[in-house]
């Protein structure tokens, strides 16, 4: 099988950061200390009625090769949708160089967590007998992902001890199959929910409530739904300092848990900063009190260091930010610093490394996670978020905006930087790395540099080295796989940089980050930048105190840099991969392009008159109103266009030759909808599950609805709603995305927003533009525009019969790194050949149609 470069770097790098974070990172200590936070081993939700101790595990040899966006995986597929079992001694798998991995016996430490080294990357295997059917929670922990009686779950892989799963036990034997992730442990209880409906106080949003400001505040806890019941009309009643504040509780689906928002009311006067507590009150629909909780808050000063919150547009969850204000009180015009934190690191932490500036504030974003996506993806959406709601907040001098992260924040750095370089007046990487396939890279070059015993210590055979070192070959379908993924590969919009200074900051032996990936930046760089700054720390590692980030010659390059004004730019380029992800710059809007996900780029000079040189753009639009243009004409590739008029004018490429045009179709793709099916998880999105089909299929829509739900909320802190396909209306919705789970036979919903798409979903039929694909082992990912909406898009999750029902399974399209097209169908196949078992992949048009659309077939 042909596998991407790109997947082999994945694995590689999740590989190595697996030694190298826990060991490195772990010494080191301060903001990167690893995650700062304790483990939650206290139960206040009921009582554990079983504690796992022995367990079967199955190794697995990790194959370098394998996909990101469908990974192989025999072993889940054995288990989904039944409850096998298996014994001891048991033939697990065969590797590709023959050897049987067989399940073998394991037991609990004193701290009853399985924990073994051979258990990174394995299997895991429970059962347990109940002697009644009833409900529990599965509280589990350092997995990635469980099947539970053949249904998939998401894992607690940070090891937090935030996962709760409310199950259904059956009478007699559960299985649950658990992936060990990251570190080579594992706990599992099983505890009796105190109520059907309660708080769990595990993993809350919370503000810091600031003395200065007369203002309400957001806070998110998560609600226990552990009945077969919705809860609806219920409302948490809070009542804090004399003040009480009442919020209504969004529907909850049944069997589920979800994280909801709360309404905290200002602060009275003379209040003193101090911890402060919340009382908060779960009440159902007739005002019974269903559950209490106590809350600690902190009561600052909003000139100290602070927490703030605010409701994303993303999901309608609450999200938390954190800042260093200024220490010039009320600071006026001043400037505003974002500053993206490293994996593992707390926003709270990030903020806390600084010393407070003179002249500007400094805010620092959550990546919705301590991991979150790598400020990719909706890491990239919350930076931007919490930009938005620094500049609404602080009223910064526009053209005093500034970009900076330390270690995966230093990648942040770069890639956030190259993707709105009109947005930052200059940025600052520390020990980061530009691409995830360099710093890939970077690790294959350490392991053949290292000894003998270093490689043992990072477990890395010579059977192992030889695999890490292997040159895929890429298939058609490959290329049209990865091409989705162009806006991650930062190095190709690497000439964005000219539009803003740069200083590179980098530990002398940093092991973690290697010098040698800043430096070969800083010869990247030195082929055409003009204005950026290396420098080495010596004897600097990756993290040698506050000073990693925090490191004055930074700020002092900050302060000679602005944001060009419009009328004074004389020359820009500007590229991008897709306009939905980044489509202008200063006065240049890239409305469409001629291939989609390919680079696209403008080359703009005012020189000899004004000229814009394209590549692979379809439709161009330019503001003159803020050019302080001097001649009354532009040349776009040769041709002369007279200005007409000093406002936005639009230009589009007809066969080959541009001619001016009127302003772009909303109902078209556009920087406000361009596809790639993950963003339709976007824009307060909303799950709509079938319920037309069979009991089977019933079942399935709804835990993979409740999947994905369960999955955006641990990867990215999210709050899902999701509701029956009978109950959704469209005129609840107005302009929200919509992800339906099921398709034409099985989701009712279809005939209300996809009736006319030329991609048609049944059972045991795929219709696409007219060609009929027959069978029942089909699945379909898409991504449709919303006919009745000028912004939101459908996505859609679907198979054709119960054995493409195991074939959408994954949703690894919530990950980072992981590259989705508008459109993939396949076969049951890729779980155990990955993308070999695409049928189709490809872009919609411009005009979101089949025929005009990119797509590659098998």
């Amino acid at each position: 099988m042909q596998k991407s470069r790109f997947h082999q770097s994945i694995f590689i790098l999740i590989f190595f950061l697996g030694f190298l974070n826990t060991s490195a990172q772990k010494r080191q200590g301060n903001i990167v200390e690893y995650f700062g936070k304790e483990k939650i081993d206290e139960i206040h939700e009921g009582n554990a009625i079983h504690v796992f101790k022995e367990a079967l595990y199955l190794t697995s040899k990790r194959n370098a090769l394998n996909s990101m966006s469908f990974p192989t995986d025999m072993i889940f597929k054995d288990f989904l949708m039944n409850t096998k079992t298996v014994s001891k001694g048991d033939a697990g798998s065969i590797d590709d160089t023959g050897k049987t991995h067989r399940w073998t016996e394991i037991e609990v430490d004193d701290t009853n967590t399985f924990n073994n080294p051979v258990l990174r990357g394995s299997y895991i295997y429970l059962s347990y007998r109940s002697p009644i059917a009833k409900t529990v929670l599965f509280e589990a922990s350092g997995h990635t992902q469980a099947i539970i009686n053949g249904f998939p779950h998401e894992g607690d892989y940070y090891d937090f001890g935030y996962s709760l799963i409310p199950i259904k036990l059956n009478k007699g034997t559960n299985v649950f199959v658990l992936k060990a992730g990251r570190f080579p442990r594992v706990r599992a209880r099983l505890i009796e929910p105190k109520s059907p409906v309660i708080f769990t106080s595990r993993d809350m949003t919370l503000p810091d409530l600031l003395l200065e400001e007369k203002m309400g505040y957001k806070g998110a806890i998560r609600v226990i739904n552990a009945s077969e019941n919705w809860v609806k009309n219920h409302q948490i009643q809070l009542s804090h300092l004399g003040t009480t504040s009442t919020t209504k509780v969004p529907n909850i689906l049944p069997m589920s848990v979800r994280k909801v928002p709360f309404d905290i009311a200002a602060i009275p006067e003379n209040t003193e900063a101090s911890k402060s507590v919340l009382n908060l009150t779960l009440q159902n629909g007739s005002n019974g009190i269903l559950d209490t909780q106590e809350v600690d808050i902190q009561i600052k000063s909003k000139y100290n260091k602070h927490k703030r919150t605010f409701v994303s547009q993303i999901d309608n969850s609450v999200q938390y930010f954190s800042v260093a204000p200024s220490s010039t009180k009320d600071l006026e015009n001043g400037a505003l610093f974002l500053s993206v934190h490293g994996a593992s690191v707390e926003a709270v932490n990030q903020a806390n490394a600084y010393k407070q500036k003179d002249w500007g504030h400094i805010v620092a974003p959550t990546n919705r996670r301590p991991f979150g996506f790598a400020w990719e993806d909706w890491g990239r959406l919350d930076a931007l978020e919490v930009l938005r709601e620094g500049k609404r907040i602080y009223g910064p001098d526009s053209q005093k905006i500034y970009l900076t992260g330390h270690s995966m924040g230093g990648h942040g750095t770069w890639y956030l930087g190259a993707t709105y370089p009109d947005k930052f007046a200059a940025i600052a990487p520390c020990a980061g790395y530009p691409d995830l396939l360099g710093y890939r890279d970077s690790f294959v070059k350490r392991a053949l540099q290292a000894t003998d015993e270093e490689r043992k210590q990072w477990g890395i055979t010579p059977e192992r080295l030889k695999e890490m070192q292997k040159k895929p070959q890429l298939t058609d379908m490959d290329h049209m796989i990865l091409r989705a993924g162009n806006p991650s590969r930062t190095l190709k919009l690497k000439r964005n940089y000219l539009q803003h200074g740069i200083y590179v900051l980098h530990g002398e032996k940093d092991n973690v980050v290697p010098t040698f990936i800043a430096r070969e930046m800083r010869e990247v760089l030195g082929t055409f930048h003009p204005d950026f700054t290396y420098y080495e720390y010596p004897g600097g590692t990756h993290w040698y105190g506050d000073h990693s980030m925090d490191w004055p010659p930074i700020f002092e390059l900050f302060k000679n840099r602005t944001i060009k004004t419009d009328s004074l730019i004389h020359k820009m380029e500007f590229y991008t991969a897709s306009p939905g992800v980044s489509a202008k710059s200063h006065f240049i809007t890239i409305h469409q392009q001629q291939k989609p996900f390919e680079i696209s780029s403008v080359d703009f000079s005012k020189e000899n008159g004004a000229s814009i040189i394209t590549d692979n753009v379809a439709v161009l639009g330019v503001d003159f109103g803020v050019m302080n243009m001097r001649s009354d004409t532009l040349s776009i590739d040769g041709a002369a266009f007279k200005i007409q008029s000093k406002g936005l004018a639009y230009y589009k490429k007809v066969e080959g030759a541009w001619q001016p045009t009127t302003k772009p179709s909303l109902k078209e793709k556009g920087p406000h909808r361009n596809g790639g099916f993950k963003d339709a998880f976007n824009n307060q999105m909303v799950f709509v599950y079938g319920t037309k089909g069979n009991p089977i299929e019933n079942d399935w829509y709804y835990n993979k609805a409740r999947l994905d739900a369960e999955t955006f909320y641990y990867r990215a802190n999210g709050s899902v709603e999701i509701v029956p396909d009978v109950e959704f209306d469209t005129k609840k919705y107005v302009d929200r995305n919509v992800v339906l789970y099921g398709n034409k036979s099985t989701n009712s919903a279809w005939k209300k927003l996809l009736k006319d798409f030329p991609v048609q979903i049944e059972n045991n039929r795929v219709t696409v533009d007219g060609k009929e694909i027959i069978g029942e082992q089909w699945g379909l990912y898409f991504i449709a525009p919303r006919t009745d909406s000028n912004k939101a898009s459908i996505g859609v999750v679907a198979a054709t019969g119960v054995s493409g029902l195991k074939a959408i399974y994954s949703n690894h399209y919530l990950l980072n790194g992981t590259s989705y097209p508008d459109l993939l169908l396949f076969s049951n196949d890729i779980m155990e050949y990955g993308t070999d078992g695409v049928k189709c992949a490809g872009f919609f048009g411009n005009d979101w149609s089949f025929k005009n659309g990119d797509f590659q077939w098998k």
